[in-house]
C-alpha cells in the first residue's frame, strides 16, 4: 500500500482539494462515487461520464417475487441471512426456469436448494470441498429437496456437463466463473446465469479478455492481477468489527512503513505479506516487530511506538482521501470485465442481458449476466 500515488505529483490541485475534505465528506463520497465524480470534473474531465458509464439495466425483481423465491428461515439451516436473501433475489431474477440446473461452485447448495424450491426442477451442484459436499447433501436429504451435490473440481480440463442444463453461479470467483462461461458456451448449454466475484483470483498474471472484440481493442486495456482487485475493494456489507479490523491493519502497516523508511534512510516502500490475524489483538508494537522480522530489518533499541502508531493514523487519513479517486474506477472496471463476458457469450450465439439484480446494500457484487442460447 503505497502512501502516495503517482498522480498526486501531476495533479496537486486535486490532491489539495481532497486533503481539505472532512471525515464525513470522505465517508459520503466513498459511498456515493457519482457525487464525487461531479466534484472532480474540473481536474478529471472524464468524470463527467461517470453516470453514463456505470448505468446498467435494473433487473431487480418485485419484492413479492423475491419473497416467494426466498427460502423460509426455518428451511435455511446453516445459511447466513444475507446469503439467503441473495440466493432468493437471484432466483427471482432468473424466473421462470425451464431447464434442470447445474449450480457451479455451489458450496453447501444454498442456491441449489433455493432454485429447486422455487422451480421444482432438479438441481445438480458441483463443489470441490468434500466437507461442503457432505453437508449440502445432508441438508438436501433432510428437507426432501431434489438436489444432488457432487465433488468436482470445475477447473478440470474437458469437464463434461450434464446435457441441456441451466448453468448458474452466485459469486463464483475469477477463473471459476470464467471456466463456467467457456465450458457452458462450448458445450452449447441452453442458458448460463451468473453473478461474478473476485475477478483477480486467477492463475494469469495479466487479464486475458474472453471476447474477440475486447481482445482486439486498440489501445488494449492491460490489466494486472493486482489491478483487477480494484473491482471488488468494497466493504459496504462487511460487519462493523471486520471494517474496524481492516482499518486498524491498514493504519499499522502505514505506521510501520514510516518507521522502516526512517530506520533504513530510504524513501521506498517495503511490501508486507499477509499478517496473522492474532496480531490485531496484540498492539502496534507486536505488529511492527513481526513486520520487521519478515523484512529482516533490525529495530533500534528504543522506538517511540506511540509516535509511529499515530503517524500511521495520520497517513491513513491521507490515503483514504487519495483512494477516493482510485475507487471512482471500481464500478467502470467491473462493468468492463462483465461486458467482456457478455460479448463473448453473444459471439457464441447467446442473447445476453446484463444488469443489477439486487441493491448494493445486499451485496456490492450485484451484477447479473443472463445468457440464453438463440
Amino acid at each position: 500500500m503505497e502512501p502516495q500515488p503517482e498522480w498526486v505529483g501531476k495533479n496537486p490541485d486535486l490532491a489539495s482539494w481532497l486533503g481539505q475534505l472532512g471525515g464525513e465528506d470522505c465517508e459520503r463520497f466513498e459511498n456515493s462515487p457519482g457525487e464525487l465524480a461531479t466534484h472532480v470534473q474540473q481536474w478529471l474531465p472524464g468524470a463527467a461520464d461517470y453516470g453514463r458509464l456505470t448505468n446498467v439495466t435494473d433487473l431487480r425483481p418485485a419484492p413479492a417475487t423475491v419473497a416467494a423465491a426466498t427460502l423460509a428461515e426455518r428451511d435455511a439451516t446453516d445459511m447466513p441471512g444475507r446469503k439467503r436473501l441473495q440466493a432468493g433475489t437471484l432466483c427471482a431474477a432468473l424466473s421462470p426456469l425451464r431447464h434442470p440446473v447445474l449450480d457451479w461452485c455451489c458450496g453447501k447448495g444454498h442456491l441449489s436448494r433455493t432454485l429447486f424450491r422455487h422451480s421444482g426442477l432438479p438441481v445438480t451442484g458441483y463443489e470441490w470441498n468434500p466437507a461442503l459436499v457432505e453437508d449440502g447433501n445432508r441438508l438436501a436429504r433432510h428437507f426432501g429437496d431434489a438436489v444432488t451435490i457432487r465433488q468436482q473440481d470445475v477447473l478440470q480440463q474437458d469437464l463434461c456437463w450434464p446435457d441441456q442444463v441451466h448453468g448458474t453461479a452466485l459469486h463464483a470467483c475469477g477463473d471459476l466463473h470464467r471456466k463456467l462461461i467457456r465450458d457452458g458456451a462450448r458445450q452449447g448449454q441452453p442458458r448460463l446465469s451468473f453473478s461474478p466475484c473476485c475477478y483477480h483470483l486467477t492463475e494469469q498474471d495479466d487479464y486475458q479478455p474472453l471476447s474477440a472484440r475486447a481482445g482486439s481493442a486498440h489501445p488494449a486495456l492491460g490489466l494486472s492481477r493486482h489491478e483487477l482487485r480494484l473491482a471488488v475493494q468494497e466493504t459496504v456489507t462487511a460487519p462493523l468489527r471486520v471494517r474496524e479490523q481492516t482499518e486498524r491493519a491498514r493504519q499499522w502497516r502505514l505506521g510501520f512503513d514510516g518507521l522502516q523508511r526512517a530506520i533504513r534512510g530510504e524513501d521506498s516502500y517495503l511490501p508486507l505479506p499477509p499478517h496473522p490475524s492474532r496480531l490485531l489483538h496484540e498492539g502496534f508494537e507486536a505488529f511492527a516487530r513481526w513486520a520487521a522480522a519478515r523484512k529482516v530489518l533490525a529495530l533500534p533499541a528504543q522506538v517511540d511506538w506511540s509516535h509511529w502508531e499515530g503517524f500511521g493514523a495520520a497517513r491513513l487519513r491521507q490515503v483514504r482521501r487519495y483512494e477516493l479517486i482510485r475507487h471512482l474506477f471500481r464500478r467502470p472496471l467491473e462493468l468492463w470485465l462483465v461486458f467482456d463476458y457478455a460479448l463473448y457469450l453473444e459471439e457464441a450465439g447467446y442473447q445476453v442481458r446484463v444488469g443489477a439484480f439486487c441493491e448494493r446494500s445486499l451485496t456490492p457484487r450485484n451484477l447479473l449476466v443472463d445468457a440464453v442460447r438463440g
